[in-house]
């Protein structure tokens, strides 16, 4: 994710299209928004549009305008998302689902950045930044012939994907840590941490719905937890099956040390010098035992 971030800073100076590819709930429209608050259109629009939210028939309406009695039902001018973008970034979620006829207007679009509204016969010149988002493997669409090849690489100026949160070994438990803050605040509730097991519990969980499945999970322990530690049981996650653990009291130590350091880089958001706060020791004694452990932060 560090790698994806700094990829981030580099392109959002730049007026590149962008594409980012990764399963739902990666927090894909997050990044398009970090890309647009850190670029010279900051100032300007941000308007998302979820393609695969809008009927085909209302998809060339809702993206280039209509003007009145253009249609049945068209009883105003209606102003389209790519015309409200003007100097600002236009979010297309879900590119995939742009059916084949509606490509074709979006490569030209993308050429010449001009608007004409349905029904209407006046070009409208604008000035748009796209970032593009899918789930869907493009490649494959176009082998296909669902997908328009020269569109694609219009819109693939730079790709970026983003991880699910199963690659991300250790996000689970400091995401975690900041969803029970934010929602702990929010919601004025006494939730102030995990209990046993939920650690490991957050760690072994697969996360098909990504970082969106996580925020929902916590959200609802931390409104719903009876007591101030969130057990896995809270957060509706199986207590991990363990082999017998050891008993020797230099085993026991180990075990307890790793779980204290993962609970203080995930309360400190991997924040070494922190953690080595929270913990009371200093941070070259915080890196050894990391690398003791084999627990790994890239900062």
């Amino acid at each position: 994710m560090l790698r994806v971030l700094r990829n981030v800073e580099k392109i959002a100076p730049t007026d590149v299209t962008v594409l980012l590819l990764g399963e739902s709930g990666t927090g894909k429209e997050l990044l398009a928004h970090a890309i647009h608050r850190m670029s010279a259109r900051a100032h300007g629009p941000f308007v998302p549009i979820n393609c695969a939210a809008i009927p085909e028939t209302l998809l060339e309406s809702e993206l280039f305008g209509h003007e009145k009695g253009a249609f049945t039902g068209a009883v105003r001018l209606n102003v389209g998302k790519m015309e409200s973008a003007d100097h600002g970034t236009l979010f297309l979620d879900e590119i995939g689902d742009v059916p084949l006829a509606m490509q074709v207007k979006l490569l030209r679009f993308l050429q010449d950045q001009i608007v004409e509204r349905v029904g209407g016969r006046k070009p409208i010149q604008v000035d748009v930044r796209i970032i593009c988002a899918t789930n869907q493997d493009l490649d494959r669409m176009m082998a296909e012939g669902r997908f328009r090849e020269d569109l694609y690489y219009r819109l693939n100026e730079v790709a970026i994907r983003v991880p699910p949160l199963r690659e991300r070994l250790g996000d689970a438990v400091f995401l975690a840590s900041f969803f029970l803050r934010r929602f702990a605040a929010e919601y004025d509730r006494p939730v102030r941490g995990f209990g046993p097991g939920t650690l490991a519990a957050l760690k072994d969980h697969s996360w098909p719905g990504n970082v969106r499945e996580l925020e929902n999970r916590v959200k609802r322990a931390v409104v719903m937890a009876d007591g101030p530690l969130l057990s896995p049981n809270d957060l509706g996650l199986s207590t991990p099956d363990e082999e017998p653990q050891s008993l020797f009291i230099r085993a026991a130590r180990a075990r307890a040390e790793r779980e204290v350091l993962q609970l203080a880089l995930a309360q400190a958001g991997a924040n070494l010098s922190k953690a080595a706060k929270l913990l009371g020791i200093s941070r070259p004694t915080l890196y050894d035992l990391m690398q003791q452990h084999q627990i790994g932060v890239d900062m």
